[in-house]
């Protein structure tokens, strides 16, 4: 089992930057696929960034060059750095993960049913 809460969300005006951190009850770095997924209103929940052990990252292209995904394995913690922030950036972030299989070699999936842990999510909202 794993266990993830996000924090760093909140209120920032377009344009602005926000950090958003995962916290993960053991740690995943060689096991795991990592993602951050969003929900905006009214909106299907969408894949926005993701990392492998290997660090192969990927990114939705809505934010691609403005978000980056990282991880700190020693703390157990995903983060994803969001700048140059739009007000469609708004939605609830969450943190998920998936274990990483030698049948898809490896990679992270690209669909929510695939990742299995989720955390409870953290509002990211952006005014205009």
């Amino acid at each position: 089992q794993v266990q993830l809460v996000e924090s760093g969300g909140g209120s920032v005006q377009a344009g602005g930057s926000l950090r958003l951190s995962c916290a993960a009850s053991v740690n995943t770095y060689a096991t795991h696929c990592m993602g951050w997924f969003r929900q905006g209103p009214g909106k299907e929940r969408e894949l926005v960034a993701s990392i492998d052990s290997a660090g192969r990252s990927s990114y939705a292209i809505s934010v691609k060059d403005r978000f980056t995904i990282s991880q700190d394995n020693a703390k157990n913690t995903l983060y994803l750095e969001m700048t140059s922030l739009k007000p469609e950036d708004t939605a609830m972030y969450y943190c998920a993960a998936h274990r990483l299989a030698m049948s898809t070699m490896y990679r992270c999936a690209r669909r929510d049913a695939d990742f299995r842990y989720w955390g409870q999510g953290t509002q990211v909202i952006v005014s205009s």
